[in-house]
C-alpha cells in the first residue's frame, strides 16, 4: 500500500505546473533520467533489500568462514614448520654423533690393527730369532756328533797299538768299577 501512494505521489510530481492534471508524457530527457532512476532505485531498495541482504550475508559468512580456515592452516602450518625444525634440528644432532662415533670408532680400529700388527712383528722375530736359534743349536750339535765320531775313529785307530793287553785289562776293570758305584 505504502508503494502505491509513492508511485501517485511521484507521478503527481511529474506532471508540470501549468499543465492539466492527468497523465502525459515528459519530453525532457534529464528530468525522465531522473525520475526513471529515482523509481528503480526505490523498486531496488523495496524489492531487492531482502535479496541483497541475504545474498551478501552469504557471502559475507563465506569469507568469514575462509578465513577462518586460513587462519586454521596457517597455524597448522606454522605448527607442522617447528616441528620440522626440531626433527631437523634433532636430525643434525644424530649425524654429529654419528660422526663422532666413526670416527672414534675409526681411531680404535686403527689403533687395535696397529697393536695386532706390533704384535704379529714382534712374534715373527721371535719365531725367525728360535728358528735361527734352532738352526744353529743343530748345527752345533751336528758339528759335535762329527767330531765325537772323529775323535772316536782316531780314537779306535790308536787305541789297538798304543793298549796292550794288561793295559786292557786294568781299563775294563775301572769301567766296571764305575758303573758298579
Amino acid at each position: 500500500m505504502a508503494t502505491g501512494l509513492f508511485l501517485a505521489n511521484l507521478l503527481l510530481a511529474t506532471e508540470a505546473p501549468g499543465e492539466s492534471a492527468g497523465f502525459g508524457l515528459n519530453t525532457d530527457i534529464f528530468e525522465a533520467n531522473i525520475v526513471n532512476l529515482v523509481i528503480v532505485g526505490v523498486l531496488v531498495f523495496v524489492f531487492g533489500r531482502k535479496f541483497l541482504t541475504k545474498t551478501l550475508g552469504e557471502r559475507r559468512e563465506r569469507i568469514v568462514t575462509a578465513i577462518a580456515d586460513a587462519e586454521k592452516r596457517q597455524k597448522q602450518a606454522e605448527t607442522a614448520l617447528a616441528e620440522a625444525k626440531k626433527q631437523l634440528a634433532a636430525a643434525q644432532v644424530q649425524a654429529e654423533n654419528i660422526k663422532k662415533d666413526a670416527v672414534t670408532s675409526a681411531a680404535n680400529a686403527k689403533a687395535e690393527i696397529m697393536a695386532k700388527a706390533a704384535r704379529d712383528i714382534e712374534t715373527l722375530k721371535q719365531t725367525a730369532s728360535q728358528d735361527t736359534s734352532s738352526e744353529q743349536d743343530r748345527a752345533i750339535a751336528e758339528l759335535r756328533q762329527r767330531v765325537v765320531a772323529m775323535a772316536i775313529a782316531k780314537a779306535e785307530a790308536q787305541l789297538p797299538a798304543a793298549l796292550d793287553s794288561a793295559k786292557q785289562n786294568t781299563l775294563v776293570e775301572r769301567s766296571i768299577a764305575l758303573v758298579g758305584s
